[in-house]
């Protein structure tokens, strides 16, 4: 345990980091800050006489008074309770009224769930809950690509799943997809043996046999096959519709075409419920000019492997769609969104997004500046006199791509440093470096919990009510 409230080194759980940050925020006066109702950053008035009202109905046994109350809005930023900064003050979390706000609200939730049917029928709950979800919408954890990095999702996955608040909406692109796969494919008691520290310090020396075969430059010899035979040692032999039945997890997988004027795709059991997800994973580690783009596989009505969409083929798909907020949120009604930032290429313009929104926005005119030039020079090769070196196409290609689409995100768990020089992010990492990677993972994901709680909790709780109505 740390001795003092500055040193965080000795740290090596969530618990321990709590004290620290308990510590820390009595020392530094934030704890009163907590307490304090009274702030220019929210409407403690109104968010004081909403729970207020709410307690008293919940507590007088009127249900239907309650009912009509909750109709009047259930959101995340009720009187500008989500905004940034009540977040970035304490470690510990925001405003303790916040904090019974939205304990008002679970137990008002609960109570509604448990009303006898006699006050209030199935169908009006169901119309209830059907419109509260919709209204506050879903979270969404998404992995980005990143080559060796990779292993530093496994720690905030880790973090996220100790605590219980790993979202049930998942999405993966290229070294995220591996493990949006595993997570998708394997049930919880399962994580957690498979990111036992036991399991890792013994499995560690495949892993990195495993990520060096897809990461690393190599030549396109290598076969189809022997790269599924590899990720078959991670991801069992399911479809993604096979695979949400056993886990009840969305998972999403972003692939990109190879071929022009094809769309990107996100992968999941609503879009391609019959595609096998080894074949998804595969497809979107396809390094462009590394590996040669795959065909995906599907079980068609026999259970009997074949070719989904034998005429395309599909690359790595942080290329065209890294974080896909848009798709997520029209298919599962996702408004927030945590995301694990490891691609290196984006690094330049995320310097402490959650902390300083004065350096972040002066990044933004860089970011323009770059993408700009690389459109430019998108438009240029078509009518130069000689043709470019097609290497040289390509990555003009991918870095327009990557620096064209949006990482913006809720809460952004980002690694400190790049922790593995730029020119070995494909190429094959020690195990020391697999284990460091994993922990940074889980130390980012730390100061993030009392927020992603916070944040979470009605969409978490909706998540176990809202099956109980066929929704």
């Amino acid at each position: 345990m740390p001795k003092s409230s500055s040193d965080q080194t000795a740290i090596s759980s969530y618990t321990e980091w709590l004290s620290w940050a308990e510590q820390h925020d009595a020392n530094s006066g934030l704890s009163a800050w907590r307490a304090e109702e009274n702030s220019d950053l929210y409407d403690y008035k109104a968010i004081k006489t909403r729970l207020n009202r709410l307690h008293t109905l919940r507590e007088s046994g009127n249900a239907r008074g309650l009912l009509f109350a909750l109709h009047e809005g259930i959101h995340g930023n009720m009187g500008g309770m989500g905004k940034l900064p009540l977040y970035n003050k304490a470690k510990t979390g925001t405003k303790h009224l916040i904090d019974k706000y939205i304990d008002e609200i679970i137990m008002s939730i609960q109570a509604i769930d448990n009303t006898p049917e006699t006050q209030i029928s199935y169908e009006e709950k169901k119309a209830f809950f059907n419109r509260a979800n919709q209204c506050y919408g879903r979270s969404a954890l998404m992995l980005s690509g990143g080559g060796t990095l990779g292993y530093f999702h496994y720690g905030v996955v880790k973090a996220l799943a100790e605590q219980k608040l790993l979202p049930k909406i998942i999405s993966g692109s290229s070294a995220g997809s591996i493990t949006a796969g595993m997570l998708g494919t394997h049930t919880d008691a399962e994580l957690y043996k498979l990111f036992s520290p036991t399991h890792l310090a013994e499995d560690a020396e495949y892993e990195v046999s495993f990520l060096d075969s897809i990461f690393r430059f190599r030549s396109n010899s290598v076969s189809l096959e022997y790269l599924l035979a590899l990720i078959a040692r991670l991801i069992p032999d399911m479809t993604f519709e096979e695979a949400y039945e056993k886990t009840g997890r969305y998972i999403n997988i972003s692939v990109a075409p190879a071929e022009l004027h094809q769309t990107s795709r996100l992968l999941n059991a609503i879009t391609t419920p019959n595609v096998l997800i080894r074949s998804a994973v595969q497809a979107s580690c396809t390094v462009p000019g590394v590996f040669p783009p795959v065909v995906l596989k599907a079980k068609n009505f026999n259970g009997e492997l074949q070719d989904y969409l034998p005429s395309r083929k599909w690359v790595d798909g942080s290329v065209t769609d890294d974080l896909p907020t848009k798709r997520l949120a029209r298919l599962y009604g996702v408004n927030h969104y945590i995301v694990s930032l490891i691609n290196p290429l984006t690094r330049p313009f995320l310097a402490n997004p959650d902390d300083n929104e004065v350096v972040s926005l002066l990044f933004k005119p860089m970011k323009s500046f770059l993408t700009e030039s690389l459109r430019s020079a998108v438009k240029l090769r078509t009518h130069l006199a000689f043709p470019l070196p097609k290497s040289a196409t390509a990555a003009v290609d991918v870095l327009y791509s990557v620096f064209e689409q949006s990482y913006d995100a809720d809460i952004k768990i980002i690694p400190e440093k790049l922790l593995i020089p730029a020119l070995r992010l494909l190429s094959k990492p020690s195990v020391k470096e697999v284990l460091t990677l994993m922990e940074a993972g889980e130390k980012s994901t730390w100061p993030k919990i009392p927020r992603i709680h916070s944040n979470t909790r009605i969409s978490r709780l909706m998540d176990t009510i809202l099956p109980k109505y066929g929704l």
